[in-house]
């Protein structure tokens, strides 16, 4: 059966990027060439890429034949015995581990505690777990070191991606809906409260959670326990705040705004405070102007809707400035007397101190505005400049890299040292090497002959800044995750599903990129402030047997992987204190366990890898419907945190008006609504050992 291109997931942007700058298919293609790439030749193509490996050290194994998962390597740092491929609705886990959920969304954390039910009013949800859960980090309880400190006591915070009305509100009971649909009025206005329902499931939670003498985990009443949603007012800070980029009615002097939208993956900054990241915001937003050219670049160039906003919230009943800002249509004299700009207060990484309520989170604008997947900081270093680095969650977008201006000092770290640097994109060359090209006003062609005005307007602009500079386009950057102990870098490539088969070129030869792979690489001199780079693939996700000459399935050393160990669409990732690298992956509902090319991969699972030996294994698989993101430990390592995201998002609109939900994990027929839930999953060894091991 010919490939069949996916629809986009919820809330996913379409395509915006029309520059010409170079593909990352067309460097990979240019290095190794179109003929390895293929089917056939993977084999060679992976074992030449990896003759010269970042890891150092390890002697490279000749390609083989597939291997059993069970044949295991000895001297792998993965320990478990894997578990096989599932379309069951609920969570399994290897031999020998044992899981328990908390957090669901709905719980009650704070304020008036109200219980979950499906006709909770929109204040209820403001005291509420949100939904959609996503990125998260555990604080030990201590406060000091967001990695160091108690493995039994702590903040679990996490981010809140998207929501689904359908699955929220008693309106929706009975109506054909798929994910995205929202309940509406006779008028086709949209019901205030349910609007505000949706605006604070999103955002962020903090709950202090616990483990009691018998090994459980609980979460428990606390002062710290809050939530930040779409309303919570919010700080701009860096060389945006206070230009007429951010000016609203809301903001005269563009010092504020409310709330953060969309927020998937996260970071953790060295002084112990949280970063939320703002991914696909520009949907939530509505520019009617005359003609859809007459939008501005910096609403064009994001993806910010012509029509209705994705969940209609400018439509609300009683016409409520809360809501009205997400019409950026202008419809006054000036930008302080409407919400034209408020899209350019979204698209941000926000920080805030999950120890310290009374705080305003901060909007950093150093860091760039785009489809923040998330924010990975590189290990601080006393008289050093801070480094993290952050992928740009849409198809053919970049990868970039912010370096400080001033030193981390640990007795005076704070947000400040996220105001003032430099932001970088990359530039991947077809030799193995890449270079960081800064994107800084009056350099590289960011100066005003090429229609940008100061360095505050390359900011709200990254995405045409690194168009000019000439960035590698990717196939849908999204995490990132750095090795303690090698300090490589490793990024998620999600899949790219822009091009079709009959484009296939020498230069873009796995076209359309339906699987994904995960790119590493090292940094000149192991200087995180370096800006040239050496890099190459971990692994090529897929199997060896699609069709169209689609080929992955390869670990780094260029053998096939076994059956059960093959994955589609990596996305979450993180790399644990002993360097064993977490893989999430994330197929669409659109194609998981139906279309031809993914029904082998079934759910979306969590697997683990050894860089060392090219070992990947499967180590959990989620209930239908779901994607499974978050990855973290205790400092102890013997309680892993990873959350289960939109289960049920597959049912089909004509089964949700009967009542014929495809995936009611985790309460199932105790499900105080019939639905499912995000929730958190709490994974531990039955013998207290450490996970993975």
């Amino acid at each position: 059966m010919p490939w069949k291109e996916p629809a986009l997931p919820a809330g996913d942007e379409p395509l915006s990027n029309t520059s010409g700058n170079q593909h990352f298919n067309d460097v990979l293609n240019a290095r190794y060439g179109r003929r390895a790439v293929l089917k056939g030749g993977m084999q060679t193509a992976l074992v030449t890429l990896f003759a010269g490996t970042l890891v150092g050290g390890v002697a490279q194994r000749q390609p083989a034949a597939a291997q059993s998962i069970t044949d295991s390597i000895t001297d792998s740092i993965v320990g478990f015995i894997p578990v096989p491929v599932s379309e069951a609705d609920n969570v399994v886990v290897p031999p020998g581990y044992r899981i328990s959920v908390i957090a669901p969304w709905g719980e009650p954390i704070t304020g008036t505690m109200p219980q979950y039910r499906l006709g909770n009013s929109g204040a209820d949800q403001g005291m509420q777990v949100g939904t959609h859960h996503d990125g998260m980090h555990f604080f030990p309880i201590e406060g000091d070191d967001p990695w160091r400190g108690s493995s039994t006591d702590g903040l679990l915070v996490m981010n809140h991606e998207y929501v689904e009305p359908r699955y929220m509100h008693e309106s929706a009971r009975g109506q054909a809906m798929d994910s995205d649909d929202f309940p509406t009025i006779d008028d086709n206005t949209r019901d205030a409260d349910e609007v505000l329902k949706e605006l604070n499931g999103h955002g962020v939670t903090v709950v202090r959670i616990r483990k009691d003498p018998f090994g459980n985990w609980h979460t428990v009443p606390d002062r710290l326990n809050r939530r930040v949603t779409g309303l919570t007012p919010m700080e701009l800070r860096g060389p945006v705040r206070g230009t007429d980029f951010v000016r609203t009615k809301f903001s005269p002097d563009g010092t504020m705004t409310r709330g953060t939208l969309n927020n998937c993956s996260h970071g953790v900054t060295p002084w112990n405070t949280y970063v939320a990241c703002e991914e696909n915001w520009a949907g939530y937003f509505s520019n009617r102007a005359d003609e859809d050219d007459s939008q501005p670049r910096e609403h064009k160039r994001y993806g910010v809707s012509y029509g209705t906003s994705r969940y209609g919230w400018e439509l609300a009943a009683g016409g409520a400035d809360e809501y009205v800002r997400f019409n950026a249509t202008p419809t006054a004299d000036s930008a302080t007397g409407d919400y034209r700009n408020e899209p350019n207060t979204f698209g941000w990484c926000i920080e805030f101190d999950p120890f310290n309520p009374e705080r305003v989170p901060q909007k950093r604008t150093a860091l760039g505005r785009f489809a923040h997947e998330g924010i990975v900081f590189h290990t601080a270093v006393a008289g050093q400049p801070i480094v993290c680095y952050s992928g740009d969650d849409a198809r053919n977008e970049y990868i970039y890299k912010y370096i400080s201006s001033n030193p981390y000092e640990p007795a005076t770290a704070g947000g400040h040292l996220l105001d003032e640097g430099r932001l970088h994109v990359a530039k991947f060359n077809d030799d193995g090497t890449g270079e960081w090209l800064p994107l800084v006003f009056g350099e590289n062609g960011l100066t005003s002959a090429n229609g940008f005005s100061s360095q505050a307007d390359v900011l709200v602009n990254t995405r045409l800044a690194a168009d000019t500079v000439g960035a590698t386009k990717m196939d849908r950057p999204e995490w990132g995750a750095i090795d303690p102990n090698t300090k490589q870098v490793y990024f998620t490539l999600t899949n790219n599903t822009s091009r079709d088969p009959e484009d296939t070129d020498n230069a873009n030869p796995r076209g359309p990129n339906p699987h994904g792979q995960i790119i590493r690489w090292r940094e000149d001199n192991n200087n995180p402030a370096a800006t040239r780079f050496d890099w190459d693939l971990y692994v090529v996700a897929g199997d060896d047997t699609g069709p169209d000459n689609l080929t992955g399935g390869r670990d780094l050393n260029g053998n096939p992987l076994p059956y059960e160990a093959m994955f589609s669409s990596p996305d979450g990732l993180w790399i644990d204190p002993d360097s064993r690298i977490w893989i999430q992956t994330d197929m669409s509902e659109s194609v998981m366990n139906t279309n031809p090319e993914y029904v082998m991969f079934g759910n979306n699972s969590m697997l683990v890898g050894d860089a060392r030996t090219g070992d990947i294994r499967r180590f959990l698989t989620g209930p239908r419907g779901q994607e499974i993101t978050g990855c973290i430990m205790t400092p102890d390592q013997r309680t892993l945190f990873i959350n289960v995201q939109h289960p049920g998002a597959t049912t089909e609109p004509e089964a949700f008006a009967a009542g014929n939900i495809d995936g009611t994990w985790p309460d199932h027929r105790n499900s105080p609504t019939g639905y499912g839930r995000s929730a958190t999953v709490v994974i531990q060894r039955i013998d207290g050992g450490i996970i993975g091991a």
